[in-house]
């Protein structure tokens, strides 16, 4: 059984965490993760990803404390190098992922979902946060650099060293949470998900230009303005060269909606 399921279906790739009933992660977990990130990767037909967790009541709750306490701190070491460079690996690739938070996010599942590009929660699914300061350590799997990023300085501070739960809507007061959605249970949730992530791909929208705004943010954030800027033009060549761009500018020109494909 894998810990990361895989499937693919109408251009939208759902990896689900598998680990009942709290879908911890462990390095197999990451292993599996690793494997269907890199396979919706390289799926042509995959437009957009869907991250989420098995069950109602979690989607993560972090890693497997116990699994922790037993090994070595080479071998901690090597699990948090592993799972940083897995969800870089998410967070760099070309389209857009979707945290689908379907029950509690909390500790290294919040640190998953936030290496995605947008987190949706289930209203009334769970609670958020990262608590790892009660066990005596920081969140140690991109935790502090991405909460900072996404809530400033003195917020994450005081989020991760207080290590409080707070709902999804206190969440999304902080730009942690993107959207909110209704509904009774996480299968009506997911389709919920599918239909809002449908916005952002063929044929609604040029999917290559939506991964490619994606990474021009999401690294273009990271090196200075100039650099940024000059990412940027290179992503613009590159979608000028796209059929899609073609679709697009033609479209306008003979004011009709534009059909495009992926490519």
């Amino acid at each position: 059984m894998s810990l990361a399921d895989y499937r693919a279906e109408g251009g939208i790739a759902t990896i689900t965490l598998n680990n009942p009933p709290a879908n911890l992660y462990t390095h197999e977990m990451m292993i599996d993760l690793d494997k269907a990130i890199l396979q919706a990767r390289f799926d042509d037909n995959v437009h957009a990803i869907v991250l989420t967790g098995q069950g109602d009541k979690f989607f993560c709750a972090g890693a497997d404390i116990k699994m922790l306490a037993s090994v070595t701190p080479k071998f901690k070491y090597f699990f948090c190098l592993h799972a940083n460079e897995t969800l870089s690996r998410l967070e760099q690739t070309p389209k857009l992922v979707i945290a689908a938070c379907n029950g509690n996010t909390v500790g290294g599942g919040l640190e998953i979902a936030m290496a995605a590009d947008l987190r949706v929660a289930r209203k009334g699914g769970g609670k958020v946060g990262l608590p790892e300061v009660n066990l005596g350590v920081l969140p140690g799997t991109g935790g502090t650099q991405r909460l900072v990023r996404i809530v400033g300085k003195s917020r994450a501070i005081e989020l991760m060293g207080s290590g409080r739960l707070f709902s999804f809507e206190e969440g999304q007061q902080y730009g942690i949470i993107d959207q909110i959605i209704e509904a009774p249970d996480s299968a009506s949730f997911l389709a919920k998900v599918y239909e809002y992530a449908k916005q952002f791909i063929p044929p609604a929208k040029a999917s290559k230009a939506v991964g490619l705004i994606k990474r021009s943010v999401q690294s273009g954030a990271e090196v200075p303005f100039e650099y940024g800027l000059a990412m940027e033009r290179e992503f613009q060549a590159q979608l000028f060269s796209s059929e899609d761009a073609k679709e697009g500018l033609n479209a306008y020109v003979e004011k009709r909606p534009a059909k495009f494909k992926g490519q």
